[in-house]
Formats: structure tokens, C-alpha cells, sequence
């Protein structure tokens, strides 16, 4: 589990095919300063392991993206050079400062337009349907794995403010309209949405206990 709270601007410089992966060599040295075979790792919202940490003494570590990774997040499009955020796996006990972020990326969306501020910006982004329903208004969304307090949202676009902090320490100040970003909506808004189906007369596309029994 993460919290959104980047930790550093990484750089990814190595990007090879191996079989049915493709496998990304990634610098961040504060990352790496405690990673072992196995940890978790979150590469612009994209929880992946560490599989080899043997280049922890220069900075860097490697990962293996497989297919379902490479369609459903903007990794795809990386290139060696491309910088991205990076954040360790919350330990037990730790603090949680933004909110619970899984590293499981839920959809891409567009930056569609920025209007910088005098020391903060608002970013708009492109918002899928199959998502608009996750995404509250002073609600919690990561974005390439930062975690945002929703200000505006409309059916089609959602609206964050960036504070300086966020501005200098992630990818999220570089970023201008065109380019693509990883989404991962609450993961409290998809638990309730499943818990509260049954509700509606259908749970998971079983009719539930009460719909059975009016049924009788």
C-alpha cells in the first residue's frame, strides 16, 4: 500500500524487451536506499517489484512490466529519460499523509488545460465515465501516483490545485496539456459501490438474499 506523498523524481534510463515483459531500469536514489528483492515500488502510481536491487549502490533498480500493465497505464510510452514518480511501500506503523493509494491503476486520462497561479496551478484533466461516478468533489484521487484533494469535477473533467510542494517535487509541475497520466480513483468509493449493490436488487449479477425472498 501507498499514500500518494512522492517521495522523489526518479528517472527511468533503460527500457528493453524480454520475452512477453518489458523490463525498466529506473534511477532514485532514495528509493533504493533500503530496496530488496521483492519490495514495492510505485512508478507514477504503478505499484511493480523490485527485481533486481543489485544496482541499489548507484541509484538505481529494475522492474517488469507485463502486458496488462503496459495497457492500462501511461508506462507503455515511457522512453529512457522520461522522469517519473517514485514512492516506497508504506510500512506498518507508518504514516499515512495523503490517502490509501493500492498502486492499481484504474484509467489514463489527458492533462486538458493548466492555469498557473502566482506560487500554485489548477490542472484540469479528462475524466472517463466509467470513473466520473469514484470522483467527489473534495474527494481523494492519485494522480501518476500523487494523491489530490478534488476541486472541481464535471461528467467529463475533474480539477485539481497544486501547492508549490507538489509543483517542485513531481512530475505533476512539468506537465502540460496533451500528455497522459495514471488514475486511481478512492478505493473506499469502489468497496462501498459493491457493498451497497445488493441494495438495488442485484449484487455482482447474483440477485440478492431479499430480492430472492420477494421473488417467493
Amino acid at each position: 500500500m501507498f499514500t500518494g506523498i512522492v517521495e522523489e523524481i526518479g528517472e527511468v534510463i533503460a527500457v528493453r524487451e524480454s520475452a512477453d515483459v518489458v523490463v525498466f531500469t529506473v534511477r532514485g536514489r532514495t528509493v533504493t536506499s533500503d530496496a530488496r528483492h521483492g519490495d514495492s515500488i510505485a512508478v507514477n502510481g504503478v505499484c511493480l517489484t523490485v527485481v533486481d536491487p543489485d544496482g541499489s549502490t548507484d541509484g538505481t533498480f529494475t522492474v517488469e512490466l507485463v502486458p496488462e500493465t503496459l495497457k492500462r497505464s501511461s508506462l507503455a510510452a515511457v522512453v529512457p529519460g522520461t522522469k517519473v514518480n517514485l514512492e516506497r511501500a508504506v510500512p506498518v506503523g507508518g504514516r499515512l499523509g495523503g490517502h490509501i493509494v493500492q498502486g492499481h491503476v484504474d484509467g489514463v486520462a489527458t492533462l486538458v488545460s493548466r492555469s498557473p497561479g502566482e506560487r500554485t496551478d489548477e490542472v484540469r484533466f479528462s475524466l472517463a465515465p466509467d470513473l466520473a461516478r469514484y470522483v467527489a468533489e473534495k474527494g481523494s484521487i492519485a494522480v501518476d501516483g500523487v494523491s489530490l484533494t478534488v476541486a472541481g469535477v464535471s461528467p467529463d473533467t475533474f480539477t485539481v490545485a497544486l501547492i508549490p510542494t507538489t509543483l517542485s517535487h513531481t512530475t505533476l509541475g512539468f506537465r502540460q496539456p496533451g500528455d497522459t497520466v495514471n488514475l486511481e480513483v478512492d478505493v473506499v468509493a469502489k468497496y462501498v459501490e459493491r457493498l451497497t449493490a445488493g441494495y438495488g436488487g442485484v449484487q455482482g449479477g447474483v440477485p440478492s438474499a431479499h430480492e430472492e425472498a420477494r421473488a417467493r
